[in-house]
């Protein structure tokens, strides 16, 4: 046994989902309420651009590094004292940025709050792996990622009015929401705890060998293929010309589509498998991607929402089935690294995809850069479909054999 649930019930009837949900949407909502403010904090306070461009770098690299160690300190440590840190450490810095606006403070506690961003972003997505049997996870996971996502579609386009018009003492309240989520956390990890001390649970050496590591390829690749572009839509399509006021529009309609898209393509992935729905939502991506090319060249700008909307919905099922690969790729006794690789790619694709879409587009313009992000998702489309079609001749033949 792995502790899992395995009755028929709902999913967010799932003793642990609901203070998992919790934990994270007030963990999110922090994250989401600063990831635009605190650099115009540092900008007001006297920083230049480099210097605002530098707070939410610092907290990225910080997030990335410590999501490398969140699986041995949870072997070491447990999940209680290694939830609750996180979730604090997310959460206490956004008051104390109240009395500072000096850019090394700033950078100091973005770090900070970049190290308790990824323990609740490993545990998180780990705990989904422990609560639920494997035949309800894709559904598990959709809710997951409802409970991240709502909080940052009102928070993460809003803050900087707030903080304009209001004041930034509100934002940084409402960025110390993590601090109520210790709560939550403190009686998931408790749960969590259990399961993994439980006289019948599994126990496995830890060693992580080639072969954990190369099952976690595939579902990698297909991370970065559309978090890249996703990365580059949300940091650039303010920039983007014959555009005007749909950039905003747009952006709500990438992330709104992305958390649907999550959420309901659970259910579905659950019954007919992950892998299926690879290649139809990279195809879809590139179509969207498409769109926002064309929207450069004479679409206009509803065009551009549109193609942000279709994209969005490539962006959030993928994150989905993806994760379930990656679970289903290593097994229970890997389910935490499994995270940890996942979180990171997700970070890393983010962070890529904005460098590599500038990069281009500086040699360029952002029609070229990209039409290289879309031409790449028909790429990766392909070569998981000859995957799957490999994957059903060694079965087909198995079975031929058996016979």
């Amino acid at each position: 046994m792995t502790g899992v649930t395995a009755t028929p019930r709902s999913v967010i009837r799932t003793p642990g989902i609901l203070a998992l949900m919790s934990m994270s949407a007030l963990g999110f909502a922090g994250f989401g309420a600063l990831v635009s403010t605190v650099p115009l904090w540092a900008v007001q306070g006297g920083a230049d651009e480099v210097g605002g461009g530098l707070v939410n770098a610092v907290m990225m690299a910080a997030t990335v590094a410590v999501q490398t160690t969140v699986p041995a300190a949870l072997r070491r440590f447990g999940w209680t004292p290694t939830l609750v840190t996180g979730v604090a450490l997310l959460g206490a810095p956004s008051l104390l940025l109240l009395l500072t606006d000096a850019l090394p403070a700033i950078l100091a506690l973005s770090a900070a709050r970049g190290a308790g961003f990824a323990v609740i972003t490993v545990c998180g997505s780990s705990a989904v792996a422990m609560l639920v049997d494997p035949a309800r996870r894709g559904r598990a996971i959709g809710l997951y990622g409802l409970s991240i996502s709502a909080p940052q579609i009102l928070l993460v386009p809003t803050s900087v009015w707030i903080a304009d018009h209001v004041g930034f003492w509100v934002v940084f309240a409402v960025g110390a929401a993590p601090l109520i989520a210790t709560v939550p956390a403190f009686l998931l990890a408790r749960r969590l705890d259990r399961i993994s001390h439980a006289p019948m649970a599994e126990h496995h050496p830890h060693r992580t060998g080639a072969r954990v590591w190369i099952a976690l390829i595939a579902p990698s690749v297909v991370l970065l293929t559309i978090t890249a572009p996703g990365g580059a839509l949300l940091t650039f399509v303010p920039q983007f010309p014959e555009v005007g006021g749909y950039a905003i529009a747009g952006l709500f309609a990438l992330t709104a589509c992305a958390a649907a898209a999550r959420w309901l393509i659970g259910g579905v992935a659950d019954r007919f498998g992950h892998l299926p729905f690879q290649p139809p939502m990279l195809l879809l991506g590139a179509v969207g991607l498409a769109l926002c090319v064309w929207s450069m060249v004479g679409g206009g700008g509803a065009t551009l929402v549109s193609g942000m909307a279709i994209t969005g919905i490539a962006y959030g099922a993928l994150q989905n089935v993806t994760l379930i690969e990656s679970f289903a790729a290593v097994g229970p006794r890997h389910r935490d690294v499994a995270s940890a690789v996942w979180n990171i790619g997700f970070d890393c694709g983010t962070g890529i995809g904005a460098l590599v879409v500038g990069f281009i587009a500086a040699g360029t313009d952002f029609g070229v850069a990209l039409s290289t992000t879309s031409a790449l998702c028909v790429v990766v489309a392909l070569v998981v479909l000859v995957r799957i079609v490999v994957a059903r001749r060694r079965r087909d033949r198995g079975v031929a054999h058996e016979a």
